[in-house]
């Protein structure tokens, strides 16, 4: 019997797969950056061949760093960016447009004028669980669909596909233009606005009013059963591909948040909080997203209240690439070390507007409360509490719309190796900050995904029993202090409104 599962985790930045084992345990794995395309002020692209192209390279590392092959392997699972969107030729397997990123904001104006025509930011919530935001999948292929010559009519022709990344990447490990199986999960097509949360089903409606032809959208399948197997001349050539999950969801299920008010936060590009609400779909009163958290199999679905934050991990990448103020990422807690505080000031990264709790695509970037005193150590500091502030606030709509104050926050992801920032979150939370053994639970959870699809792991007391906890972070911050300092990040939030104005 084969040993091991396989993970590909697409994500906003880099493409990795990891290889597990029965304990849950990481093997191998290997990992590729690719291009982040900036062709204006707002916009995201990136190249889906080239992402296509890291996915086969680091498959193939991840394997020989094992020194393991397809036979080894049980299973694999995919997790991806979500909303990221894509449409491409059926026949010769060419994106007509470059992948459209979740951050990107060039969807604001399509998204007034769906509002316009009635019920504004809340017009498919009832639906979908979701605001009206260029966050999502539907308004990006309306875009692709209006702006790129000829595309439209090949749409209406049956000729091109969509899907976000999970779609992408599966379509072509199971052949492509020859044959590539075009499906997605629950989780990911309740990313796209344009499905009913109730059935799991397209919502022909919502579909026609964005101009999206039926044709154009996969198969919605459940995010745990074996779908087809990789193409034979794939390095996994013959492999079952069993799982699908969104990466925030993955990571929910990496984490074991298999139980109603069971929680996580992602630390990646941007941070999201999930909570488990169960097979009952919980629509917020609070400005958090109504979503599907999985559905293994054929048993029943399972939702969760999200909230998403835009910029998180991209501020330190910001840092590197943009101001140059760090090498690597790494050395930002170093420097937020070097002082003691943020010296008074505050950053709101809303690069990409704001997302939970207040869904502003007119909001854009601010730091606040400037003097001479201030230094670089005090903008690092800065930028590491601004994604501690944001959480605190997602945290704060999370226990309004469920009524139970959250005890425990279970995290993971790149940015859970930094101790300042964790301990900083735990402060400004008042509550205590858990770390997995395996903090990439994105991967992990996916693996888990396609491993219980084909008996690999036998149910949840097995994903239960994996996780096992790395280090707790306790709050040490006095209540006086933590709520002035978070009644200053709550007034700079407020100067980052009103500063695009939409034609």
């Amino acid at each position: 019997m084969p040993s091991y599962v396989a993970a590909i985790d697409q994500g906003t930045t880099s493409t990795r797969t990891m290889i597990f084992d029965h304990s849950g345990r990481v093997v191998a794995s290997d990992q590729k950056e690719h291009e982040q395309i900036f062709p204006q002020a707002g916009w995201v692209e990136h190249n889906a061949e080239e992402i296509w192209e890291n996915v086969r390279a680091v498959t193939a590392g991840a394997l020989a760093k094992a020194d393991l092959r397809a036979g080894d392997i049980a299973a694999v699972g995919v997790t991806n960016q979500r909303e990221t969107s894509l449409v491409w030729d059926r026949a010769t397997g060419k994106p007509v447009y470059n992948a459209i990123v979740w951050q990107d904001t060039r969807t604001a104006r399509i998204v007034n004028e769906l509002g316009a025509l009635g019920g504004g930011q809340e017009r498919y919530r009832a639906k979908t669980g979701l605001p009206l935001a260029t966050y999502f999948s539907g308004p990006k292929v309306k875009w692709i669909l209006d702006n790129v010559d000829g595309v439209r009519a090949r749409a209406e022709a049956g000729d091109l596909l969509f899907g976000n990344m999970d779609t992408w990447v599966l379509w072509n490990m199971t052949g492509g233009p020859d044959g590539g199986l075009h499906i997605t999960d629950p989780s990911n097509a309740s990313r796209t606005m344009l499905m009913d949360l109730d059935t799991l089903s397209w919502d022909e409606n919502i579909a026609a009013e964005m101009g999206i032809p039926l044709s154009m959208l996969p198969e919605i399948r459940s995010s745990s059963e074996k779908y087809g197997t990789v193409r034979e001349r794939g390095v996994l050539g013959g492999v079952p591909i069993a799982g699908i999950l969104g990466d925030q969801q993955a990571a929910t299920f990496g984490q074991a948040c298999l139980s109603v008010g069971e929680a996580k936060n992602t630390y990646g590009t941007g941070n999201f909080v999930l909570l488990n609400t169960g097979t009952e779909k919980v629509m917020s009163q609070n400005g958090l997203l109504t979503t599907v958290c999985y559905k293994i199999g054929d048993n029943a679905t399972v939702y969760a209240l999200e909230g998403s934050i835009a910029v998180t991990g991209s501020l330190v990448q910001w840092l590197r690439d943009n101001l140059q103020i760090i090498g690597s990422a790494p050395e930002v807690e170093e420097l937020a070390r070097g002082v003691e505080d943020n010296g008074g000031a505050y950053f709101v990264p809303a690069f990409s507007g704001l997302f939970a709790p207040y869904w502003r695509s007119d909001a854009r970037g601010v730091i606040v409360g400037l003097t001479r005193f201030v230094n670089r150590g005090h903008l690092a500091r800065a930028a590491l509490e601004a994604t501690a502030f944001q959480t605190r606030e997602v945290i704060d709509a999370m226990n309004a719309d469920s009524g139970v104050p959250l005890k425990t926050l279970k995290v993971d992801g790149g940015m859970v190796v930094n101790d300042l920032l964790m301990q900083f979150q735990a402060d400004i939370l008042g509550v205590q900050v858990i770390r997995p053994v395996v903090a990439e639970t994105t991967a992990l959870g996916s693996a888990y995904a396609a491993g219980l699809a084909v008996g690999f792991w036998e149910g949840e007391a097995d994903i239960r029993n994996n996780w096992a906890q790395d280090k707790v972070w306790d709050p040490a911050m006095d209540d006086v202090h933590r709520e002035r300092q978070y009644h200053n990040w709550k007034k700079a939030v407020t100067r980052t409104f009103d500063w695009i104005e939409h034609d």
